[in-house]
């Protein structure tokens, strides 16, 4: 500030990860795009929160401050699926754990209102953007409220935030120039609170109130179905939420997609690419090796799976860079010191969606009442790779770069949809570096229905073909399988069945998650209601430990650190003859080839 002749701040953000100036960083390119704007923007960055007055230290903003818990939720920065605390904080100098709260961006917010009276705070980031209406708390095994309401904030953005903010800067402004406050109401992409009788936008649709699915878990599924249905910007209605004391919480509809210029502008803005020279000593932040020499170039997922927030937060249609910009930013990145010539990824939420899913999601976005992948694609679906090889090729002609590969996901289905195998080849050839990782999840149909992911036998085709692609390319590239235990629809005999297939096919899984339900999705609905809330049919779901214990352990049951499960899960089952040493068993009796 005093380099820049600066006396005040228009804006403070208040940050639970550390600082690192690079555009994956969420809080980094809020604040970059509102400096950008003409504002005067500063970090605070994981202040001790058990002291108000560490967030004094900037002055205060003649704006509002600005709060992200971070990159990643809280509550699951700090702990793991069985609810056991992390040991690591990859956003956090030399992964040191403990330097932000749990629940950060309502403790944040409480001290600022401890600091500061009477100034605006607006919440954001992943965190808000997943819980900004009632939603099912895992690690309280209850249903908590609006995080606007829990963090009293002024107003709450959801979804990317680019274009809510800056509507909210430009207000902010304009009624501090004319000594007036400032009306944050009707803004897309926000949550603003009305008490009493205030007035709700025109159309709205009032969900059922948060006493009603505090207490009746088919209401609960009910709101998030409607929640769900109303995530795309052409077609979602305003949602109201009514709680006790007369307070309602307002949703307005998603922002609109970033027109391209826009998109593009936000990723190319003066960013160091790296960690706050403070953290030097330290070791920096781990979180940034993945991004530093990757790019963003999609937006937007319509694959619908249904543990995965992405519909909730980023929304289906799909914005795309282009090519012109992503080339500048791999200019850039070739002429920084440590690059070593390798692109390590091209990518977004799935690498390969760079397109609308169809004609109809170009011009008037997506279809509220059905998926354009899921289990099944829809008859409509273009899947085309035309513009991503394109873009890929181009890539790899920058001066200084090597190679460019693909590590932010496939998804293999739409890869096979496409009748043209170029792409495909040119995957295998150029892109894969050695390993490529895919997300088949599960193996049983019925599981696979209620994920959103394609069939066993879609995987197979794409495993086949990939292998035979990689034989005539002459070279000696692997898949990385992903698996989910304890889904939602997935049952012991299903687990059983999933551990089958991978001793039949010799696959021994490196990547095993444990279902974690976290806010903002069809699966956490489920796992807490147990009712798929598209249908309002019951689903199966693995709540006790034992259970989510066996169904993990079968997946890798070799691994001594699971054996014992793994046999515990097959005598519950009725499965004892896959307990021995024959070629047909997964796990041998206890005691055998362990050391005594």
């Amino acid at each position: 500030m005093e380099r820049r002749n600066w006396d005040y701040l228009d804006f403070i953000m208040i940050s639970g990860d550390a600082y690192v100036d690079h555009p994956s960083f969420g809080a980094t390119l809020i604040c970059r795009l509102l400096e950008g704007r003409g504002y005067r923007v500063g970090i605070i960055a994981q202040p001790d929160w058990r002291d108000a007055e560490n967030f004094k230290i900037l002055g205060r903003p003649r704006l509002a401050f600005l709060v992200s818990g971070g990159n990643m939720d809280s509550m699951v920065m700090h702990y793991t699926a069985a609810k056991k605390p992390r040991h690591d904080d990859y956003y956090s100098p030399g992964k040191r754990a403990g330097l932000r709260p749990n629940r950060a961006t309502i403790v944040y917010s409480a001290a600022l209102r401890q600091a500061y009276k009477k100034i605006p705070v607006i919440i954001g980031g992943v965190e808000t953007s997943l819980r900004r209406l009632a939603h099912f708390d895992y690690w309280t095994d209850s249903v908590r409220r609006s995080i606007l309401l829990d963090s009293k904030a002024d107003l709450a953005v959801y979804g990317m935030g680019e274009r809510a903010i800056l509507e909210a800067a430009d207000r902010l402004s304009d009624a501090a120039a004319s000594h007036r406050p400032a009306d944050l109401t009707g803004i897309r992409g926000t949550l603003y609170k009305v008490v009493g009788d205030g007035a709700v936008p025109p159309r709205t649709i009032e969900l059922p109130s948060f006493e009603s699915i505090q207490s009746d878990r088919p209401k609960y599924a009910e709101s998030f179905g409607i929640q769900y249905r109303n995530t795309d910007p052409y077609s979602a209605r305003p949602l109201a939420e009514r709680y006790p004391r007369g307070e309602t919480v307002v949703q307005m509809p998603p922002a609109m997609p970033l027109e391209q210029s826009l998109f593009d502008e936000v990723y190319e803005l003066p960013y160091t690419r790296t960690w706050h020279p403070e953290y030097d000593d330290a070791g920096g932040i781990p979180a940034i090796a993945e991004v530093k020499f990757s790019l963003v170039s999609n937006r937007g997922c319509f694959g619908a799976c249904a543990f995965c927030a992405l519909t909730f937060h980023q929304g289906r249609n799909i914005q795309a860079r282009s090519h012109e910009s992503l080339l500048r930013e791999a200019a850039e990145i070739s002429r920084l010191p440590d690059f070593k010539g390798y692109i390590h990824d091209v990518g977004g939420p799935t690498a390969n969606f760079r397109i609308p899913a169809c004609a109809k999601m170009a011009k008037s976005g997506s279809c509220p009442d059905r998926v354009c992948l899921g289990n099944t694609p829809c008859a409509n679906l273009r899947a085309d790779h035309t513009d991503y090889r394109s873009l890929l090729q181009k890539l790899r002609a920058v001066p200084g770069v090597k190679k460019v590969f693909i590590r932010s996901g496939i998804r293999y289905d739409y890869l096979l949809a496409d009748a043209d195998e170029t792409f495909f080849r040119e995957l295998v050839t150029h892109h894969v570096s050695g390993q490529l990782k895919v997300a088949p999840e599960h193996v049983s149909h019925h599981v696979l229905e209620i994920m959103g992911k394609p069939d066993l036998a879609v995987f197979q085709e794409f495993k086949k073909r990939f292998e035979r692609i990689t034989r005539n390319a002459g070279k000696e590239q692997y898949l990385v399988p992903y698996f989910i235990s304890s889904h939602p629809g997935a049952t012991l005999q299903d687990a059983i069945e999933l551990a089958l297939y991978l001793k039949r096919e010799k696959i021994r899984p490196q990547q095993v998650q444990d279902f974690y339900p976290t806010p903002g999705t069809l699966a956490t609905c489920m796992y807490h209601t147990g009712l798929d809330p598209e249908t309002m049919r019951p689903v199966y779901v693995a709540k006790s430990a034992r259970e989510k214990n066996f169904q993990r352990a079968l997946l890798q049951p070799a691994n001594p650190q699971y054996s014992d499960h793994a046999r515990e899960a097959l005598k519950a089952a009725g499965r004892t003859d896959l307990i021995g040493t024959g070629p047909s068993a997964l796990v041998p009796p206890s005691g055998r080839g362990r050391r005594r």
